[in-house]
């Protein structure tokens, strides 16, 4: 657990977490990536699918009310190890592991932690607030994945269909992901593409089904029993094609799901929506971006 300059910087370190063996070879493990601490509160931020912490702007602009850190989870970005199947896994709650060590990590020089979470890391960090009450502070969800995007027919017969081939086959590639947004961000921000590539790493069908059990977790109702944040776009746009609006609008999933569930989540939930931004709200183009930033930063100071 030793750490070592990242990537982001000098100023930036990573370190590796050994996790418990799955089964799969090798050994599972995350990564931690943060800077010295140098305030009382924590963020733990938590990325979506096809990604990976690269947001140190993130931790620029809330420098001033937390000290940021990225946890690449199991099979993401700095965390890929050869011979494992990137980006998969058949039971979202394996992520608890992680997230655990980290939240014990940053409770050693923080007294408050914070859980942000983008994409399918918001559905990933809200179920973990749900069944962690006391822990934290408070929770930010950026473009939180709350549901499935698509007709009703995708959304509960091909739901069905999924759970059972996702018990059966659930390594059978299900879905690529169009590289229409990957490309429009790469231009942007320049990530690494082996960590985040335009295509996607494969959809199996084991993911989708431990996902679409997420969200059914999340409409029955949870509890988060701290306040929660969360941002969404002012509007979706085409996620199956190239549009002048990729970056203005939420390209990936559905804004007006996430704010029907929103109020599901606990009995202290804010909904916050941002003019013309992409899905990734900290990624959009400005202004977006910086109302992004102070509206989670203004959060920050209130708790």
């Amino acid at each position: 657990m030793d750490a070592v300059v990242d990537i982001l910087g000098p100023e930036w370190t990573a370190r590796t977490l050994p996790l418990r063996a799955d089964g799969r070879d090798p050994d599972p493990v995350a990564t931690l990536v943060g800077r010295a601490p140098t305030q009382r509160r924590a963020v733990l931020y938590l990325h979506g699918f096809v990604d990976y912490f690269f947001h140190p702007h993130v931790a620029d602009a809330l420098a001033d009310a937390a000290d940021v850190y990225g946890l690449d989870l199991r099979d993401y970005g700095r965390s890929i190890r050869p011979g494992r199947e990137p980006n998969f896994t058949t039971d979202l709650s394996v992520y608890a592991e992680e997230i655990d060590a980290a939240y014990r990590l940053l409770r050693q020089d923080h007294d408050e932690i914070v859980l942000l979470g983008h994409s399918t890391g918001g559905l990933i960090a809200a179920l973990w607030a749900d069944a962690r009450p006391g822990l934290l502070a408070g929770v930010v969800l950026n473009s939180p994945w709350l549901d499935l995007r698509g007709s009703w027919a995708e959304r509960v017969p091909l739901t069905r269909v999924l759970d059972v081939v996702g018990r059966a086959a659930p390594n059978l590639v299900v879905s690529h992901l169009g590289e229409h947004y990957g490309t429009a961000l790469h231009e942007q921000w320049g990530y690494d593409l082996a960590w985040k590539p335009l295509r996607g790493f494969p959809v199996r069908a084991g993911f989708v089904r431990t996902v679409r059990q997420g969200h059914a977790r999340v409409a029955r109702g949870l509890d988060i029993d701290c306040p929660v944040l969360v941002l969404t776009s002012d509007a979706s746009g085409p996620d199956d094609r190239f549009h002048d609006h990729v970056l203005t609008t939420d390209s990936v999933l559905d804004v007006e799901q996430m704010a029907a569930r929103a109020p599901l989540l606990g009995p202290d939930v804010t909904l916050r929506r941002v003019p013309g931004g992409a899905h990734d709200l900290a990624l959009s183009p400005e202004p977006a971006r910086g109302q992004y930033l102070d509206a989670v930063r203004a959060f920050l100071h209130r708790l």
